[in-house]
């Protein structure tokens, strides 16, 4: 659900009031924990810390992300993959496929070029 028009996009006011006062290429990275706060076109630019609950996160603004939120570019999740023997076992397939690629790679002799 959107937030009514009236009131206009939320952008955190300690965050606005540090990015007012700056430019863009002479300050380093702002940090905050502001996730909910909108990118507003103020912002561009800016390299943001964004905390992700561990750690901040470095999200470099540009224009296609205004109207949306910082917290959209901070992952609070880490995937690592989906696991199971059956995916153990495509990887190791895969491996093996590209060890014996290498090796027919290497034991091939290099063509001479034809001479006209």
């Amino acid at each position: 659900m959107s937030r009514s028009l009236k009131k206009g996009p939320f952008v955190d006011f300690k965050l606005m009031k540090k990015v007012s006062g700056a430019k863009a290429s002479t300050s380093g990275v702002i940090k905050t924990w502001a996730r909910r706060s909108q990118i507003a076109p103020e912002f561009v630019g800016f390299t943001f810390g964004v905390h992700n609950g561990q750690k901040h996160i470095d999200v470099l603004v540009n224009e296609d992300m205004v109207g949306h939120r910082l917290g959209e570019f901070s992952a609070t999740k880490k995937f690592i993959r989906h696991g199971g023997k059956m995916q153990k076992d495509l990887e190791q397939k895969r491996q093996v496929s590209e060890i014996a690629a290498a090796k027919a790679a290497k034991a091939a002799p290099a063509a001479p070029a034809k001479k006209k």
